[in-house]
């Protein structure tokens, strides 16, 4: 089956910024954007403060390569549970009330995590953590996606990963400079962890002022309120064509009773549609992100340089992070999803063939750790500026309105799945096959994924969310 653009699929070409949209509508769509990407900010900072925390708090909490490994991974595995979980709630509850609740356990997580008295608590409090960043990995962006317009839901999504990769850098510079001010000094990365806290609030009070999602509430069978949210971010001719649109799509929705796993085992079309969900998850996880993101340190250290300066270095990882999803924003403006993230694939596969070399070919030194370093920071660019971004926009995109955020968080399971078990062996992969061996394994994945993209994912830009269910449906069923 190959489902690429099909040449009849109904496109709405996108205005300039602004178009027929008043300014007060714009802004208040880019103040609702800001707040709930907190979220992202927070999923970013907690994955990657790991990075540089993991040095320190060896001594202090007396951590083996295994518990090192667990440490890093529980994080994911609770991330695993939070999005099926925070999947299943944001629909049954409502996008923002689950987010106020993702801020709590934010807040409560990184508390517990900075106080952690033994690896136990730190694995728990770590495993607190991954609910949050599991949940906001899917309520945000379904959240954004269902606020925003349709020609401006790619940009406003990904602001989402924008957040996320800022958040990685915000922990990797913080986690430089604690580290410089410090130096050794015992609990060092204490504060590294405890910094957290501090967006957690501002997302928590920050929601209590957004509204809730108008596809949500008319899923609810709430129509008025849906058009009151509507009429917030678009123009009055807009916020009444749309709802319509919505309205009798949930009515049907809510005939055929869509919502549940019942679907997922019942229904042809959403079975096929989940499978191509789960496949894009996988993608891109089997890049090999997060080894770099969370073992980032230490594979450059490997590579050659001194500890200080392999996270000083690690700092570009975070720079080139942010500065290519910018440059992601900008493309999926211009571009379509698929042949994005076929482009993605081929230049992160490259890059990570290329560090495996260099890890071989290269003696110890300068050379090899300069080498590596740009492989890294070129590998990063093409994640974050293609894959990261599309992936989540995607999965924001592909299921039906009635169980949006549980049909992105069953992928986001397969997504945390993939993510936790390459953290959790990535260490012993390193020791077994060293670090090229490692890396020529994610290249073999890396071709596999470009295979599977180019087969099966379908394009979703440019279509309204409820003409993409009214043609996947088709195409699917």
């Amino acid at each position: 089956m190959n489902v690429t653009d099909g040449a009849s699929a109904r496109t709405i070409p996108p205005p300039a910024l602004g178009g027929d949209t008043p300014r007060p509508v714009r802004r208040r769509l880019r103040v609702i954007t800001v707040i709930a990407t907190f979220g992202g900010l927070l999923f970013g900072y907690d994955t990657g403060v790991i990075n540089g925390a993991l040095p320190y708090m060896k001594d202090d909490l007396g951590l083996t390569p295994f518990t090192e490994g667990l440490v890093t991974s529980s994080l994911l595995l609770g991330a695993a549970l939070g999005a099926v979980a925070g999947g299943k709630l944001s629909d049954a509850r409502g996008r923002r009330r689950n987010i106020l609740v993702l801020a709590v356990l934010f807040f409560f997580g990184a508390l517990g995590a900075s106080l952690a008295p033994s690896t136990e608590v730190m694995i728990l409090a770590r495993f607190v953590l991954g609910l949050a960043v599991g949940g906001a990995s899917v309520s945000v962006p379904v959240y954004l996606a269902e606020i925003s317009p349709a020609e401006w839901r790619g940009g406003l999504v990904t602001r989402n990963e924008l957040m996320i990769v800022s958040g990685q850098l915000l922990a990797f510079s913080s986690n430089a400079v604690l580290a410089g001010l410090g130096g050794e000094s015992g609990g060092i990365w204490r504060w590294m962890l405890v910094l957290a806290t501090v967006p957690a609030v501002v997302l928590w009070f920050g929601m209590l002022v957004m509204p809730e999602s108008p596809r949500w509430l008319a899923a609810q069978g709430r129509f008025k309120d849906a058009f009151d949210v509507l009429k917030q971010v678009r123009s009055q001719q807009r916020a009444e064509a749309e709802l319509s649109e919505v309205s009798a799509l949930a009515v049907k929705d809510e005939q055929e009773k869509i919502g549940g796993w019942q679907d997922l085992r019942s229904t042809p079309w959403i079975r096929r549609l989940m499978w191509v969900g789960f496949g894009i998850a996988v993608v891109q996880q089997i890049t090999g992100v997060n080894t770099i993101m969370y073992y980032g340190t230490q594979i450059l250290t490997d590579a050659g340089f001194a500890a200080d300066s392999a996270l000083t270095a690690n700092i570009a990882n975070g720079v080139i992070s942010v500065l290519a999803t910018f440059v992601g924003i900008w493309l999926l403006g211009r571009t379509n999803r698929r042949p994005m993230l076929m482009a993605g694939q081929v230049g992160t596969t490259t890059a990570l063939l290329l560090i495996g070399v260099f890890s071989m070919a290269l003696p110890a030194g300068d050379g090899r750790a300069y080498a590596v370093l740009a492989m890294t920071v070129t590998f990063l660019a093409f994640q974050q500026g293609a894959i990261s971004p599309v992936t989540w926009l995607m999965l924001s995109e592909l299921f039906p309105m009635r169980m949006r955020a549980f049909g992105m968080g069953v992928a986001a399971v397969i997504l945390w799945l993939t993510n936790f078990a390459i953290g959790l062996v990535f260490p012993s992969m390193v020791a077994g096959l060293g670090v090229s061996g490692t890396f020529f394994l994610f290249v073999a994945f890396g071709l596999l994924a470009l295979a599977f993209v180019k087969r099966y994912v379908p394009e979703t830009k440019g279509r309204t969310l409820e003409a993409l269910e009214t043609e996947l449906k088709q195409r699917y069923s």
